[in-house]
């Protein structure tokens, strides 16, 4: 299996899910901690350890959202509009969280940013979820 920066950005969603339900002291070491847990599953199943571009490219997006976390849910939470952060599902808030993060901070394009996280949440949730995630994002790129 060849793996793509949309394989990237689904781990980053399940390194994001488990630190909203259990925050890490050390962010760096619950990375590592990730891509051990990662290699062992991986190798059950003959696959190769993850390494270089993508993995950078992974790490980025979990070490910027929880880097800037306070400021990212100062953003989100004006835009949910009669809803609260609490409300949202643990996948809804992370996919929204590295989207905003990536809009704000990479080069990445605001509507492949959205698409992308359109699909992780189509993906990792459920299809009625992808609304509040596209419409929060496409907020936030237009703002």
């Amino acid at each position: 299996m060849t793996a793509t920066r949309r394989q990237a950005r689904e781990w980053a969603i399940q390194m994001l899910t488990a630190a909203d339900l259990n925050p890490p002291d050390d962010k760096v070491q619950f990375c590592i901690d990730f891509w051990n847990e990662l290699a062992l599953l991986d190798e059950d199943e003959g696959r190769a350890e993850v390494k270089g571009k993508l993995k950078d490219f992974a790490e980025e997006r979990v070490l910027g959202v929880l880097d800037n976390l306070a400021e990212i849910d100062s953003i989100i939470e004006p835009l949910l509009e009669n809803w609260d952060m609490y409300r949202l599902g643990t996948v809804e808030r992370a996919v929204i969280r590295m989207g905003i993060w990536e809009i704000k901070y990479s080069d990445v394009p605001a509507p492949v940013v959205i698409n992308e996280a359109v699909d992780l949440t189509n993906w990792f949730s459920t299809p009625k979820s992808r609304t509040i995630v596209n419409g929060v994002l496409d907020k936030f790129a237009k703002s």
